[in-house]
């Protein structure tokens, strides 16, 4: 009781009231006279803000979820809440040590050659020390702060009562979908609580990433590695903001910029799986001589993927946004499932036209590549589409993505840099490799069935006239099934005459 009356008198003290009372029922608003008389010379989302910092680090981390709600909130807000930093003060490292010990059963100094009691970074979740192990291997050890998890479980609780107190009253506040919003960040923090996730994730990209020359990932140590502790490569560079010392240290800003999209688009078309938090806080940009100017990766808790049928999405569709295709945008999100299947395509073509339009009036090396997104979800949720968990990720990391380009490089072309890894990534979908790479993954499925093939065939032709027999049922069985192995073949091999036929077209 003593928290949520915390949280409602910082709400009040910044003036969060007046933006709730616009939710609350007409017949309230003459009660809440003495809210709408109050003056603020700071704007609605700044104040937003404010209050959330106040309120501790899981509030603000709660604001960072919130803020790539773009498809749901007012801009204004979403913008402000995009600047919140989850900065705390560090935890003595005396516990800090006695975790680690814990966690890993052994003492600090058989552990490590040195460790520093001092941290490099705190945030609402954990803090990182430097160290050595005793093969001269400097490391950044990863450990949570203590009680964290209780003091998550409290507030989000709170979180969830004051959401269905909106809820219940506020016809808006059930169309911003709270509770929904809070139930997406509890599970980003229950993998951040749980530092196996991020060491994984990491190991993930590094392997994608192992020949790249523009991107590094470090190494997980997973001797040191627990729930509770994370160990990796130190990592020798600059953090992303500083351009004045990176252009110091060599670093060219414009071919930085230029990497950052190559990176990010790669991570989604190729890899389908992709860093989901790239804050400036989380990237540094190497100045070790070997590697100097390339972007470091950091703090992977929070990862977004997408299968074959997002990539194939998103790139079919941002082709056809900057071809200015309408209906075959409206086609593509009624045939992906996205929009539902009575949606009229001359209505959605008519209402994306008049979405993107707009944009398109300014120069290519002008347009947002996060804006397009944002209006083009908020017109599909006028159709009833449902924007789906991974997408929204997405929006937030092009965004992060693109400011942080345009930061770095004024005159970044986003579509030039981008456009040629689609087209390159569409064209690796119909070629021969892509055929071969698929038949190779269905071989093991078909050689099952074409081994079977023959017994299943004698004995259904052995018990086609058995019409009589008391095994009717499993016969009939047996049919459907031999059936169902006669069309998958018959698909098998009109996919190989395809095949032969893209080659025959592409490479004759």
């Amino acid at each position: 009781m003593f928290r949520l009356l915390k949280i409602i008198t910082v709400l009040w003290w910044f003036g969060v009231d007046q933006i709730l009372v616009q939710w609350a029922p007409r017949r309230w608003h003459h009660f809440l006279i003495l809210t709408r008389l109050r003056r603020f010379t700071r704007s609605k989302g700044e104040r937003c803000r404010l209050a959330l910092e106040h309120l501790g680090p899981i509030f603000i981390k709660f604001g960072q979820v919130l803020s790539t709600r773009r498809d749901l909130l007012p801009l204004e807000i979403a913008d402000e809440l995009s600047l919140l930093q989850d900065r705390v003060p560090p935890f003595d490292s005396a516990i800090a040590k006695r975790m680690i010990e814990q966690e890993l059963k052994t003492p600090i100094t058989t552990l490590f050659a040195r460790f520093d009691a001092t941290p490099i970074a705190a945030a609402s979740v954990a803090q990182v020390h430097r160290a050595q192990l005793h093969n001269g291997q400097d490391v950044a050890v990863k450990i949570l702060r203590p009680n964290i998890k209780g003091t998550i479980e409290r507030d989000i609780a709170l979180m969830y009562r004051f959401a269905g107190l909106l809820m219940r009253f506020s016809s808006s506040a059930r169309r911003l979908r709270l509770r929904e919003v809070i139930a997406e960040f509890e599970r980003h923090l229950q993998q951040e609580l749980d530092l196996m996730f991020e060491a994984a994730n990491a190991s993930q990209l590094r392997r994608n990433f192992i020949d790249s020359d523009v991107l590094i990932v470090p190494e997980v140590y997973w001797d040191y590695c627990t729930s509770m502790v994370m160990t990796m490569e130190w990592m020798q560079g600059l953090p992303i903001s500083q351009r004045a010392a990176l252009v110091k240290a060599g670093v060219s800003l414009q071919k930085l910029g230029a990497n950052g999209v190559e990176i990010f688009f790669t991570q989604v078309f190729r890899d389908g799986f992709f860093h989901a938090d790239m804050h400036p806080g989380n990237i540094l940009v190497s100045t070790a001589p070997a590697t100097l100017g390339r972007y470091i990766a950091l703090d992977l808790g929070i990862v977004g993927t997408l299968n074959q049928t997002d990539r194939d999405y998103l790139a079919h569709n941002f082709l056809a946004f900057f071809r200015r295709d309408y209906r075959q945008v409206a086609q593509i999100h009624i045939d992906s499932g996205w929009a539902p299947q009575n949606t009229r395509v001359e209505e959605f073509e008519i209402a994306i036209r008049a979405c993107c339009e707009p944009i398109f009036a300014r120069p290519l090396k002008d347009i947002s590549f996060g804006t397009l997104l944002l209006r083009m979800f908020q017109t599909s949720r006028r159709f009833n589409i449902e924007i789906q968990p991974q997408l929204i990720l997405l929006q937030k990391t092009l965004l992060n993505i693109e400011g942080l380009g345009r930061e770095l490089d004024p005159e970044l072309d986003l579509w030039k840099t981008a456009q040629p890894i689609l087209e390159n990534w569409m064209k690796t979908q119909i070629a021969w490799p892509a055929l071969k790479r698929q038949l190779k993954n269905e071989a093991p499925h078909y050689s099952k069935y074409l081994v079977q093939m023959p017994r299943l065939l004698h004995q259904f032709l052995q018990n086609k006239d058995q019409t009589n027999s008391a095994d009717m049922k499993a016969l009939i069985q047996a049919q459907k099934h031999t059936q169902n192995l006669l069309r998958q073949l018959l698909t098998f091999v009109w996919s190989l005459m395809i095949g032969v036929i893209l080659f025959i077209i592409l490479f004759n």
